[in-house]
């Protein structure tokens, strides 16, 4: 099944850490050795040997409309000719600013960059500047790219000043991150009690997407305006995953809280790499070359990702009506999975938001990183590799969320129901 893939994987581990260019690609959590994709189309994705899978990896969200859109697509052919990258100013960038801007109100102006990781690193560069303040307060469970100062891990209390969870972060670089439980208002409280005059900021996922899908509780984000608000630090919003997927205005306009510096990724570039931050104008002037705050980028706003973005963002812009049929597949596969899990009386949750959703194998609820290190990784691994078989290509881990595009059809829900309904029973040996 899988001839190719393996040979070529192989092939990579020889000159690729591992073979792979980013480590959930390995399959590792599932027991597995990766496939390597050859196309996708629409909601569909075809490995090099052939086999076609109904895809809910969606290259980890942006590709809200499915794979290779004709309308993201237009106009490529003519900035592949026309030049890729100039290290100078183009136009598009501008359209693409300004459309950012339009769009979220608590945005006045907005920086690109290349990644996700670059877009949060340079906001917590700028929170820490004009706030004057060295220490920044992040979430259990809540992945905000890669940069040192965020590559840490919790230690068992509420509160922890954590040591690096990699190798080659020195400890003096995490020393002023403060580490608290996502969904506890009470942690955040206690740590800005006793450090709260040299807090910069907070960064969030107002989604968590990366311990599967665990959406805030009542209260939460709204605690969180009000904490930072009271002691003059920053709230930033990680958005990454959720701007514009989770409703055109993001988290942000889906439970009314405005940051005051947002993050975005890949989905402003139609899938390409590219990210950006933006912010009011009396924060974001402190950004060189208007203030002193550095932060540069050879490729930042390069045309080929501005273009695809600007085309996707604009259908989004003038076709709202895809977020309500987006939630509307999302439910039916929801409810799917939900009378699965009833009908076989297995310890199984589901956790949906909008478009985004996560089958989670424990009893649930699911609201922390606590809850979630409970599941039941052993029996995802089988699940996915049965779903696999199925034809349904889900994220090669258990803490990662399954994304629904405009893309999936009717039909596709219902395969993947019925995939969900025998891989369920193989997972349990139920007959």
């Amino acid at each position: 099944m899988f001839k190719k893939s393996k040979k070529i994987y192989e092939d990579a581990k020889k000159y690729i850490p591992g073979g792979v260019n980013s480590p959930v690609r390995a399959f590792k959590s599932v027991d597995l050795d990766p496939i390597f994709i050859e196309k996708g189309k629409g909601s569909k994705i075809y490995d090099v040997d052939g086999n076609s899978y109904i895809d809910y990896i969606c290259s980890w969200g942006p590709l809200i409309l499915g794979h290779s859109d004709e309308e993201v697509l237009d106009g490529i052919d003519h900035i592949l000719k026309n030049g890729t990258s100039f290290g100078v100013p183009t136009e598009i960038e501008v359209k693409m600013a300004k459309l950012i801007v339009e769009s979220y109100p608590s945005v006045d102006m907005v920086r690109m960059v290349n990644s996700g990781t670059e877009a949060t690193m340079s906001a917590l560069r700028l929170a820490r500047a004009y706030t004057k303040r060295n220490k920044i307060l992040k979430f259990e469970g809540c992945y905000h790219g890669h940069s040192d100062s965020l590559l840490v891990k919790s230690g068992s209390g509420a509160i922890t000043f954590n040591v690096p969870t990699s190798p080659g972060v020195p400890d003096y670089v995490v020393k002023d991150t403060i580490v608290c439980k996502y969904n506890d208002l009470e942690s955040v409280e206690k740590a800005f009690n006793e450090y709260g005059d040299d807090i910069a900021c907070i960064i969030v996922e107002p989604v968590a997407g990366n311990m599967g899908v665990v959406p805030p509780i009542e209260g939460f984000l709204e605690g969180l305006r009000d904490i930072t608000s009271r002691y003059d630090s920053l709230l930033i919003f990680d958005e990454v995953i959720t701007g514009f997927r989770l409703s055109y205005g993001g988290a942000q306009q889906e439970f009314g809280i405005d940051p005051d510096i947002t993050c975005f990724g890949k989905i402003i570039g139609g899938g390409l790499p590219v990210g950006a931050y933006g912010g009011k104008k009396h924060i974001m002037s402190n950004i060189s070359p208007l203030g002193d705050v550095y932060q540069a980028g050879t490729l930042s706003g390069n045309p080929l990702a501005m273009n695809m973005g600007y085309n996707l963002i604009t259908k989004l812009k003038d076709n709202r009506n895809i977020y309500k049929e987006l939630e509307k597949k999302a439910i039916k596969l929801e409810n799917g999975l939900n009378d699965i899990i009833d009908n076989l009386n297995i310890d199984c949750h589901v956790n949906r938001i909008k478009g985004m959703i996560c089958l989670f194998f424990g009893k649930g609820p699911f609201t922390n990183y606590d809850d979630v290190k409970e599941c039941d990784t052993e029996k995802y691994s089988i699940f996915f590799k049965k779903m696999i078989e199925e034809g349904i290509l889900l994220p090669p881990s258990q803490f990662e969320g399954w994304f629904i595009t405009y893309a999936h059809s009717d039909e596709d829900i219902e395969i993947t129901i019925e995939a969900a309904n025998k891989a369920l029973k193989n997972t349990y040996n139920i007959k």
